[in-house]
Formats: structure tokens, C-alpha cells, sequence
């Protein structure tokens, strides 16, 4: 069977050290500040080890046999990346799409990590030995993984090699026979909490001389010296499930990692002192799509709900017959239907690296630059849809409580479509989902978790087919010349 809900809950009491309002929290799997969310991934292991879910959610480790987890499947064909996709996208169902980090992410990015073996090894036998081994033992103990793989934004001016502070970013502050020993810091640890290891790497390009900083390595949680310093916490600050529906349970939390001599053996080192490689592994192989293929999934799912959300406004506002009101819902459907159509592009145009089946490129950070300026838009027409009804609610469920306060809701909260307090309701969810805190770090972190607007088409341009764009331009204009003029 594969890992469930308790063996989850289980892996995640490990001592780490996580600080959140000026105080080391004890026992984290259960502080109020992470624990509902955390019992929103178990419900996804949960899930998958139901019995009539091992078929879509599972397939065999081809190490021992067991029922493993799909988002460590190596698909080797159309057929079985659309089966993978299958699973990803049940587990994005299950949270609406707002774990932004679930366990299928940074699963995906190790996978298309293994699947370039060859440059590994390339880069040293031991580095390639490591990065199987390690992803064979994440597989069959189904681990969840997060990363921080951005430097602590410091003086943006300069590289990580020329901060004040040589230790600023994390980088190898000393190595032996046994392994590095890293100093300094990490971000953006997204799901610190609910994670079991973090791989720490540098995505942002390094240049020669800083070669300190080009490391690839896994680290347990609660490693001797690792600090998990937490920003604050939208779930701790929920009032009930009804005041805030999304956030009382879908907080995934983002950390900063400091690293105060850290050591990580060998065994776990898959990048070192390799500035090329450092960035190679993330574009010369399936990582980089693999990653973003999941977040692509797991936003259409998202923006579905979002789509769902503002039909359900329109409702309830009893403007859904308004003609300029169906257009807007008209447009935001075709915007879904995009995604939903470059995600399903992005597989049946898919091409092999080596033996192994990955999304078209292209499609993929096509997708990428569109959603980065559709998720905006969305809350902004969810916003324009409400109008003033995100604002005008009673303060919290307790109002409900008190049988003149609750008399004067019926009399405000009124719609044609239900009561007040179902009117309440959805408009508590609309505020969660695009205004409170938690609504804005969605918005800010769907706008820049993969890279700002100029990263994402910098992708598209490098990606795209230009000599067949260019080479229709060119063949025209040769059908041509300055002799045929007339006049």
C-alpha cells in the first residue's frame, strides 16, 4: 500500500526547527498555526490509498514491486503522461488548486532531474549515483519534497558572489570526505511545514568565481543547524472555516531557511562547484518542464474553481441575466478552455528525451506567459463582480449566534437566489479567495512563482520554432522582387 494520511502525519514529527512569532514551536504537526493544513495533505495520501484509487492514483515501484505514488512515474509515452496527468490532477481537485507546493511539484522537478542522468554523470559519476539513489529511496517512501532554489533578495543589483555578506546566499562554506557544509541562506521554502527534505539549488545564473553557490542538495528538515524561520501564519489567523474557508485550511506557508553549518554527506549532493551544471540541469533536461507542467495542471483546476466562484457572484447579485455580465462570464470560460487546451497540447505534442515522453516546450511556456496575466485579471473580475459584497458582511459566524444581529442580516443580506446566510457564505469565500491575506499572497505568488513576466516569455522566445516563423516570412518575399513593380 501506498504511504496514507497517519504514516504522512507520522514522518512529519521529526523536531524541526521552525520559528514562528518570535518563539520555536513545539510539535508543529499540531500548532494551531499549521495544523489544519497539514491535515489537508494527509487527506491527499489519504486519498490515494483508498482502495478503489490505487489504479488511477498508483502504479508499481520498479524497485520492489509496491504501490507507489504516480507523481514519481517516468512516463515513456503519450499514454502514460496523460495517466500521470490523471493522477495530478485528481490531487489538485482535492485542494481547489491552492497548494501551490503539493508533494506532485518538487516530485516532478526531481523526476525530469533523474530522467538526464547522462549530464550528471558527465558532471561526476558520484553526483549521478547520488541523484538515482536518492530519488529511488524519495519514491519508495514516497517523501515530500519542497525546495529553495532563489537567493535572499539582498542588493538585487548584484550577483550572490558579490554581496556584502559572502554568506547572504547559501553556499559551501567548507567540504571533506564526508560532505559539504553549507552557510547562509534560501528562499522562496513554500510548504516548510508539510515537507519531509528540501533541495536546495540556484536557479538564478551564477558566474564564474561563484562557484560556492552552485550546489544541488537534499536536506532533511530537521537537519542539525537548518532554521525555518516562518513568515506569518493565515491559518493561525482564521477566525472558523466559515469566516475563512480557504485559508483556515489550505496555508501552505513559505519560509526563509538559514543555514548555520549544515552538513549534507555526499550521497546527497547531485550539483558541486559547477556553475554550467548548476544551471544545466534545470533547461539542458525535462526538469524545468516537468516542474512547470504540474503547476499548469494544478492552475487549471484553480482557475476553474475561480470560474465557478464568479458564475456563482452573478447568482447571487441576480445580474446573471445581464447580457454584458454573460459576456464576462463568456470570456473568462474561453480563458479556462485555453488553459485547459495547452495543457492537453502540451502532451499529445509532446517528444521524447531519450526514452522518456515530456510536454511540448513551447505549449508549456506559452501557457506560462498567459497565465501569469490571466490569473490577475481573474481577481479583478471577481472583484468587479461583487462590487461592494465582499465588503458588506457581518464580521464573523459569530453575528449568526446572536438572534438580533442575526435578524438584522436577513434583513441586509438578501438575494434572489438564496438566504442570507448562504449569501454570507459565498461572499465570506470570495473575500478569502482574492482580498484577505491569504487571497493576496495567491495573486502574488501566481504572478511570480516561476520567474517575472520577462523570465517566463524570455522561455517562450528561447523555445520557439523561429526559422520556421522567420522562414515562411522569407519564402513569401522570394516570390518576389523589386522588377515586378509597376507603374
Amino acid at each position: 500500500m501506498p504511504k496514507n494520511g497517519e504514516q504522512y502525519l507520522a514522518s512529519l514529527r521529526d523536531g524541526r526547527a521552525f520559528y514562528l512569532d518570535g518563539a520555536l514551536v513545539q510539535n508543529h504537526v499540531d500548532h494551531p498555526a499549521f495544523r489544519a493544513s497539514i491535515r489537508s495533505v494527509a487527506a491527499m495520501y489519504a486519498y490515494q490509498a483508498k482502495p478503489e484509487n490505487l489504479r488511477k492514483m498508483t502504479f508499481p515501484s520498479p524497485t520492489t514491486g509496491e504501490a507507489v505514488s504516480r507523481i514519481w512515474q517516468l512516463p515513456t509515452s503519450y499514454a502514460e503522461l496523460v495517466e500521470r496527468r490523471g493522477a495530478l490532477e485528481a490531487w489538485a481537485n482535492l485542494t481547489y488548486g491552492f497548494l501551490g507546493r503539493s508533494p506532485d511539484h518538487v516530485a516532478s522537478a526531481l523526476s525530469g532531474m533523474y530522467m538526464g542522468l547522462d549530464l550528471y554523470r558527465a558532471h561526476g559519476e558520484k553526483y549521478a549515483h547520488a541523484l538515482s539513489s536518492y530519488f529511488e529511496f524519495a519514491r519508495d517512501h514516497d517523501l515530500y519534497l519542497t525546495y529553495a532554489i532563489i537567493s535572499p533578495q539582498a542588493d538585487r543589483s548584484k550577483s550572490a558572489g558579490e554581496q556584502a555578506n559572502e554568506f547572504v546566499a547559501a553556499g559551501v562554506v567548507d567540504e571533506d570526505a564526508e560532505g559539504i557544509t553549507l552557510q547562509g541562506a534560501k528562499m522562496l521554502a513554500t510548504a516548510c511545514p508539510m515537507a519531509n527534505e528540501v533541495m536546495i539549488a540556484a536557479i538564478q545564473p551564477l558566474k564564474p568565481g561563484e562557484e560556492k553557490y552552485s550546489f544541488t542538495a537534499m536536506v532533511p528538515m530537521n537537519a542539525k543547524g537548518l532554521k525555518l524561520l516562518s513568515r506569518k501564519s493565515y491559518e493561525a489567523a482564521a477566525l472558523t472555516p466559515f469566516d475563512n474557508p480557504l485559508s483556515s485550511i489550505f496555508d501552505e506557508n513559505d519560509s526563509v531557511l538559514y543555514f548555520d553549518s549544515v552538513k549534507v554527506p555526499w550521497n546527497r549532493v547531485f550539483v558541486h562547484n559547477d556553475v554550467a551544471m548548476a544551471a544545466a540541469q534545470w533547461h539542458s533536461m525535462p526538469t524545468h518542464v516537468y516542474q512547470n507542467y504540474q503547476c499548469q495542471i494544478r492552475l487549471m483546476v484553480k482557475m476553474c474553481f475561480l470560474l465557478g466562484l464568479a458564475r456563482r457572484i452573478t447568482e447571487i447579485n441576480g445580474v446573471i441575466g445581464i447580457p454584458a455580465v454573460r459576456e464576462t462570464l463568456g470570456q473568462m470560460a474561453a480563458e479556462v478552455s485555453m488553459v485547459e487546451g495547452l495543457v492537453e497540447a502540451m502532451e499529445i505534442s509532446g517528444s521524447f528525451y531519450g526514452k522518456y515522453f515530456m510536454p511540448n516546450p513551447r505549449r508549456l511556456y506559452s501557457a506560462m506567459v498567459l497565465t501569469q496575466q490571466l490569473y490577475p485579471k481573474f481577481v479583478q473580475q471577481l472583484r468587479e463582480l461583487s462590487g461592494g459584497g465582499m465588503i458588506m458582511l457581518p464580521s464573523s459566524a459569530s453575528d449568526f449566534a446572536n438572534p438580533e444581529i442575526a435578524g438584522y442580516i436577513r434583513k441586509t443580506q438578501l438575494s434572489p437566489a438564496t438566504d442570507s446566510l448562504g449569501r454570507v457564505k459565498l461572499f465570506k469565500l470570495a473575500w478569502d479567495a482574492v482580498g484577505s491575506e491569504f487571497g493576496s499572497r495567491h495573486l502574488q505568488y501566481e504572478m511570480f512563482y516561476a520567474g517575472a513576466n520577462m523570465v517566463t516569455r524570455g522561455h517562450a522566445f528561447r523555445t520557439w520554432d523561429w526559422d520556421r516563423a522567420t522562414g515562411m516570412v522569407d519564402r513569401f518575399m522570394s516570390t518576389y522582387c523589386a522588377q515586378d513593380a509597376k507603374g
